[in-house]
């Protein structure tokens, strides 16, 4: 009886049998839920789903640290990579940076 829950609270939030593939969405939703398991920050928003050989990469933005004003605030972009069937393979935070700041991209200025 258990393990028929755990399965199925598995298959909820997106994981399944090997073979079964999820969509971006359900992926998005699914590393959500194992990054806000695994860190104290409250998660923010998905900022990027790409599928890869062998599941999917998700990128997260965090709130890590709340301060006054908000502008201030500190937030990081957490890295979440997923098996096809939704099982959680690692998870890396891959930039810090205050709220408002924009990246230069490409040398732009």
């Amino acid at each position: 009886m258990a393990a028929a829950k755990a399965r199925d609270e598995d298959q909820s939030r997106g994981g399944g049998s090997e073979g079964e593939t999820m969509s971006a969405s359900t992926a998005a939703s699914t590393a959500l839920h194992h990054i806000g398991e695994l860190i104290t920050s409250n998660p923010a928003a998905v900022t990027s789903v790409e599928p890869v050989d062998d599941g999917w990469l998700v990128e997260v933005e965090v709130l890590e640290e709340r301060r006054i004003p908000s502008s201030s605030d500190l937030l990081a972009l957490y890295e979440i990579e997923l098996d096809l069937g939704g099982d959680l393979l690692a998870y890396r935070r891959t930039k810090r940076y205050p709220r408002g700041r924009t990246d230069l991209v490409n040398g732009a200025r």
